[in-house]
């Protein structure tokens, strides 16, 4: 047997460059327009001073290719300020701090997402491009990206392209990508344009495409194909994608640089078979890219895997690693540069260091197994698949605070299915182009290997442990990190154990600071965050322009403080106090200590008479005025809409009815928010939920904190009329209160929705999705749902 010839030295030399656009492209975006001008000139300085010995001819090479890293750093932030300020100045940007209404003409960039809201009512998702603005009777021109939010599903016949009017409420992006604004539209659009040829084809080809998988395939089968082949995930279940995520395949029901390889390399091999010209072979391999970015829509992630694709085809096929890194750097510049939003995706992130992996680390490992013996089929497939995995865990761990065990295995036991997947797909979305019923006919050939993996994701993900927990950012990928090294110094038994002991320790410790401390932060952009402040209540409303609303502080002075902190409140607009028992006021001296609180909103019972002297004593000490709420009243705080549904029960006078009916005078409130309606309810209990329902209110809702921490006196008709996507619950570990209650839970259950606690979640945060999928984040836990 032929011993594997020596791996060459990569040429890294554009390397640095694409480090210093990506660097430089997100510090401009995260941090602004200063920002970026301050990188600007700490980059142009040095480079000053380079380009003076270069041409003095006293620099080694080395000098020439940080010069031009830096060079590319100087002018790459220079682009990025002069974008972040126009974006800081745009029209848009100033009225989706004011929540005004707008009327925006777009080009929408994607398909329409539909996500299911409570009781059956739909919100629709797509990203568009900004031609012109008109607001406040004033027309301005100028691009951007915008997020359009509308609850019709009259808007999911909207085709990428298409020209469109958009009237509605502006309200902050979620987004840290240049995002100007989400517009919440509330009638059907208005086309003002036609459909592009290639736009309209496209769509017939995604349509027909889906009708044959559903004609000839199981549900689940039929919904995953799509998104395996063109990127259609509009009827892919919801368990498939769990079980997808946890198996670590979920790149799998995407576009990704994967399906650009395989159907490349298809299209080759059909030119060799036919012994056609390399030249010909080229033009039909260039065909297939157009045509397969057109139908699965020219977005930024599609372009993304597009080149990410070429470049691993052109690792695998030319074994020419030497030139694949350079061609991956070269890539990294042009795709950030042409569209820098991509410098803070977490797709383009993973796409990129993964198709490093396949260029760099890969080859290497295979070159290895190959000396011990293994097949070269068994040898590739191990490689590529753990390296992969080794790059991609630290940020999929950092992104979602999960850390999936299971995932090489089961990317090595679907990479046989694949490209057979992939293939036919592609054959039967021509075939159902030029003939729907032979796609039809020929779609069942797709379900053994499309069985087999569904198959291994469910096996996967049902595995005990097949996810592990970790707190998300920077503390999950670096515990992510010691735990990969500790594993491959113990299989490299030439490192003593001592040394990965240590590792093994620095772990734990990690852990333990991170339970202790809190040291895990929340991302920027969420919506509502449920505090863990044990038995009581804690709530926090973002308003979209850097104030808050509060909602009850938790029963002690510490807790909601320490959480307030992580979230970095310091101007809290409103604060509200549900009624006056003390595990809703217990931390309101902490809360109103060092920060700028507006006012402190009540209901109209001020009892148990205790608890009100505390709160106006509180808020007289520090100088907050103390106004009353009422069933009836709107409020608008920022992005935030108001309205205030409750109590509408009879205010009692005397101070042992107050007490007694204090639960059932709870501030009810739906709060019209990024993330759909939220209904917060206090401690209401069955009289005061009735008395709501009676009163023909509308409290449908996509997120409920449930009342008084999930106990029996919450009734089930209130439940069935709220019908919540997810249910949150503020409830004490180990209550001797027995909330929440499980027959309640069992209820919850019952319709369909999630469910979140603090006694088990700890403090947990709400984000409304760019796509329009709502996700929850848990401190301690990373991502649970969405």
């Amino acid at each position: 047997m032929n011993e594997p010839e020596p791996s060459p030295v990569l040429d890294a030399r554009l390397l640095p460059s694409a480090v210093a656009v990506w660097g430089s492209s997100a510090v401009g975006i995260l941090f602004g327009a200063v920002a970026a001008w301050v990188l600007a000139v700490a980059c142009a300085i040095p480079a000053a001073i380079l380009t003076y010995a270069v041409v003095r001819r006293t620099s080694a090479g080395w000098a020439r290719i940080m010069l031009v890293a830096l060079l590319f750093g100087a002018g790459c932030s220079v682009v990025i300020g002069w974008r972040a300020t126009e974006v800081e100045g745009h029209p848009l940007t100033r009225a989706a701090l004011e929540g005004a209404w707008v009327s925006v003409e777009v080009e929408p960039s994607e398909d329409p997402h539909a996500v299911s809201g409570a009781a059956g009512q739909g919100q629709i998702f797509f990203r568009a491009t900004v031609n012109s603005v008109t607001s406040q009777n004033r027309r301005y021109s100028g691009g951007g990206l915008v997020t359009i939010r509308a609850p019709s599903s009259s808007w999911l016949e909207v085709v990428p392209g298409q020209s469109l009017t958009v009237r509605g409420r502006a309200s902050q992006p979620w987004r840290s990508d240049s995002t100007l604004a989400v517009i919440t539209s509330e009638g059907p659009p208005v086309a003002v344009g036609e459909v592009p040829w290639y736009q309209r084809w496209a769509s017939v080809v995604r349509t027909r495409f889906a009708a044959a998988c559903s004609a000839a395939l199981p549900p689940d089968q039929a919904g995953l194909l799509p998104g395996l082949v063109v990127g259609d995930t509009s009827a892919l279940s919801p368990v498939v994608k769990d079980n997808f995520t946890v198996a670590g395949l979920s790149h799998l029901t995407a576009v990704s640089g994967a399906n650009i390889s395989i159907l490349l390399g298809a299209v080759l091999l059909l030119v060799r078979v036919a012994a056609l010209s390399p030249r010909v072979g080229a033009a039909l391999a260039l065909v297939a890219l157009v045509a397969f970015v057109v139908v699965a829509r020219p977005s930024p992630s599609v372009l993304r895997a597009s080149v990410m694709g070429l470049i691993g085809l052109l690792s695998l096929v030319t074994g020419r690693r030497k030139q694949a890194l350079p061609a991956l750097a070269a890539a990294v510049i042009v795709l950030v540069v042409v569209m820098p939003e991509l410098a803070v995706d977490w797709g383009f992130a993973l796409s990129t260091t993964a198709t490093g992996a396949l260029v760099i680390i890969a080859p290497v490992w295979v070159d290895v197994l190959r000396r011990r013996g293994w097949p070269r089929w068994f040898s590739e497939m191990t490689a590529v698949s753990s390296a992969a995995f080794v790059v991609s865990a630290p940020l999929v761990g950092a992104m979602a605070g999960t850390f999936s065990v299971v995932t090489i295995a089961a990317n090595m036991a679907v990479a046989p299915v694949i490209g057979i997947i992939t293939v036919l797909g592609a054959v039967i979305a021509l075939c159902a182009l030029i003939c729907p019923p032979i796609a039809v006919f020929i779609t069942p050939l797709v379900r053994p290997p499309m069985g087999w993996l569904l198959y291994v994701s469910e096996r996967a993900a049902a595995l005990p442990g097949a996810s592990v927990v970790v707190p998300p950012g920077l503390i999950g990928a670096l515990i992510v990190v010691g735990v990969l090294l500790a594993a491959a110094l113990t299989l490299w038994n030439r490192i003593s154990r001592w040394v990965v002991g240590v590792l093994v320790l620095g772990v734990v410790l990690a852990l333990i600071f991170q339970h202790v401390f809190g040291g895990g932060r929340i991302a920027p952009g969420w919506v509502l965050v449920m505090c863990d402040v044990g038995q009581g209540d804690g709530l926090v409303l973002s308003t979209g322009d850097g104030r808050v609303i509060v909602i009850d502080v938790g029963p002690d002075p510490t807790s909601m403080d320490r959480c307030l902190n992580m979230l970095d409140v310091n101007d809290i607009a409103l604060l509200m106090i549900s009624h006056f028992h003390a595990d809703h006021i217990g931390g309101l001296e902490a809360v109103l200590g060092g920060r700028s609180v507006a006012a402190i909103g009540v209901g109209s019972m001020l009892l148990p008479e205790s608890g009100f002297r505390a709160v106006k004593d509180a808020a007289e000490s520090h100088g907050v005025p103390v106004v009353s709420l009422r069933a009836g009243m709107e409020l608008t705080l920022g992005s935030v809409n108001m309205e205030v549904l409750g109590p509408l029960l009879p205010t009692p006078r005397d101070a042992r009815g107050g007490a007694d009916a204090a639960n059932d005078q709870s501030l009810v409130v739906m709060a019209h928010t990024d993330a759909g309606r939220i209904l917060l309810t206090g401690d209401a209990e069955v009289a005061g939920e009735e008395a709501i329902l009676r009163s023909g209110t509308d409290v449908k809702a996509d997120v409920l904190k449930l009342p008084h921490h999930g106990s029996r006196t919450t009734s089930s008709a209130f439940l069935e009329a709220v019908r919540p996507r997810l249910t949150m619950i503020s409830v004490g570990d180990g209550n001797s209160f027995g909330h929440p209650n499980e027959e309640v839970l069992d209820e919850l259950v019952s319709l369909g929705g999630a469910v979140v606690r603090t006694d088990v979640h700890g403090t947990v945060a709400v984000y409304g999705g760019g796509g329009g999928s709502v996700s929850i984040v848990s401190v301690p836990r990373g991502t649970i749902f969405g």
